[in-house]
């Protein structure tokens, strides 16, 4: 197949279920797209997503999207890639976003080629490769427990643009992946069409939150030329503009080096990129390179319970109390710890719980330069055990003193106010991220499967 010029890559939003206008898909068309791609999930929501095989989304939103693109893909005859579907990338995720791709495919009367890549990782092969010393820590991870693997119960292997480019050369034109990295789902196409990797990486990590490298991120779209010298990138929405400023400083965005990215297949290097205004709504970036790694490795992602957990959250205007809020704070778990052992004969082993007085100090904590009495406050009590009916049952036993909890100089008890009743909201099973690992990789494509056909409906 011969070279093209350049690859046109249209990102209509950062992250798959959060809308966008139906203009900004017609715009992206016009602009001559030769592939959409659009990032499905993510870990920013935290690891309850990975651990339980949940999305963030909820289904009529990632259908109002997925339509408006696959009618889009479907008129232009090009390829649809969603990246780290169902939010986490879990298998479940890419079945249950397969599902309401073939819905829309028939309600639509489309007839696409679907590819489903799955990226979730069984334990025991996992084990079998930390055995042989295939598995590596990620700072600031110490060495792997072979346990840890077990404990988990989903982990997910971020690919990188091969699996992607495999389905498509067998053929599909709307490709759902599990975890992906971000970039590889732009940088995919113009790779597989044989433009230069800086470029094609630099450009898929500058589009990847979609208009979050423009001037205004609330708008929708971003679009990316990558050619054999550079990429040329744009705001899809006319009342923005994509400027040097603004798309050099996303190299800083979820990235611990600005200049350089890690990708499956080696590294970024933008140090000698160079960022200039081609008019008022254009950027011109050249200059980036991309060093490919001696041995291809593939991060993994792992969740595990990390016990079950009760809210409870009260509302506080008591003049007394919002003087010094850390030290009623103080008084109030003294108080807790006494009231948990005497009714419920636990120590503190048995449970932790966590006081965050919301409008003082519960973001920044102690790194907060400037806390100053509130005029209000909003305490949550977060208790967390080995079992939901002990976390609950802890909440309710200290129930009456988030309630009513005196300042020591008070001589009368205040009344607050709960956010809801019952007080006690259980939140069910809570997860932790366990692994931040790389796996060494026979070969780019061997952690993943690619399938084809009609998906199971989850």
């Amino acid at each position: 197949m011969n070279t093209p010029d350049s690859v046109r890559v249209f990102v209509p939003i950062g992250m798959l279920g959060g809308g966008f206008p139906e203009e900004i898909v017609e715009r992206g068309m016009a602009l001559g797209a030769d592939v959409i791609a659009v990032d499905g999930g993510s870990t920013d929501s935290g690891p309850h997503y990975l651990g339980s095989a949940t999305a963030k989304s909820p289904t009529a939103s990632i259908a109002r999207d997925l339509r408006l693109l696959l009618r889009a893909a479907a008129a232009r005859g090009i390829p649809l890639i969603v990246g780290s579907c169902g939010t986490s990338g879990t298998d479940a995720g890419v079945d249950w976003v397969a599902g309401i791709v073939d819905d829309l495919l028939a309600e639509e009367g489309l007839d696409l080629p679907v590819a489903r890549i799955y990226s979730e990782q069984r334990a025991d092969d996992l084990t079998q490769h930390l055995a042989a010393g295939r598995i590596h820590p990620l700072p600031p991870m110490g060495e792997l427990d072979p346990a840890t693997l077990d404990d988990c119960t989903h982990i997910v292997g971020l690919m990188g643009h091969e699996p992607i480019v495999e389905a498509l050369e067998a053929g599909a034109q709307v490709v759902l992946c599990g975890r992906a990295t971000d970039t590889a789902v732009a940088a995919a196409v113009p790779l597989m069409r044989g433009m230069p990797a800086g470029p094609s990486w630099h450009a898929g990590k500058i589009v990847e939150c979609g208009a979050q490298a423009t001037t205004n991120p609330r708008t929708g779209g971003i679009f990316a030329t990558i050619d054999a010298t550079g990429f040329t990138i744009e705001a899809v929405d006319a009342d923005t503009a994509c400027t040097p400023v603004s798309v050099a400083a996303h190299m800083l965005y979820e990235n611990v080096d600005p200049f350089l990215l890690r990708e499956p297949d080696g590294t970024l290097d933008v140090r000698e990129a160079t960022y200039v205004a081609l008019d008022e709504r254009r950027v011109r970036v050249e200059g980036s390179v991309f060093h490919h790694a001696a041995q291809h490795t593939v991060k993994l992602e792992g969740a595990r319970i990390a016990g079950y957990q009760t809210m409870s959250f009260v509302g506080v205007r008591e003049p007394q109390v919002l003087a010094d809020p850390e030290a009623w704070a103080q008084t109030l778990r003294g108080y807790l710890v006494m009231r948990i052992q005497q009714a419920l004969g636990l120590g503190p082993d048995a449970y932790e719980f966590d006081l965050r007085l919301y409008g003082y100090d519960a973001i920044l904590r102690d790194l907060d330069p400037a806390a100053s009495a509130p005029r209000e406050l909003g305490v949550m009590l977060l208790v967390s055990a080995a079992d939901q009916q002990t976390a609950t049952a802890i909440a309710k036993t200290v129930n009456p003193y988030l309630l009513h909890m005196p300042t020591a100089a008070m001589d009368y008890l205040p009344s607050f106010a709960f956010a809801m009743s019952p007080a006690e909201q259980e939140r069910g099973a809570t997860y932790e991220f366990v692994l931040n690992h790389v796996v060494d990789s026979p070969s780019p494509t061997a952690l993943f499967r690619i399938e084809t056909g009609v998906a199971a409906h989850v």
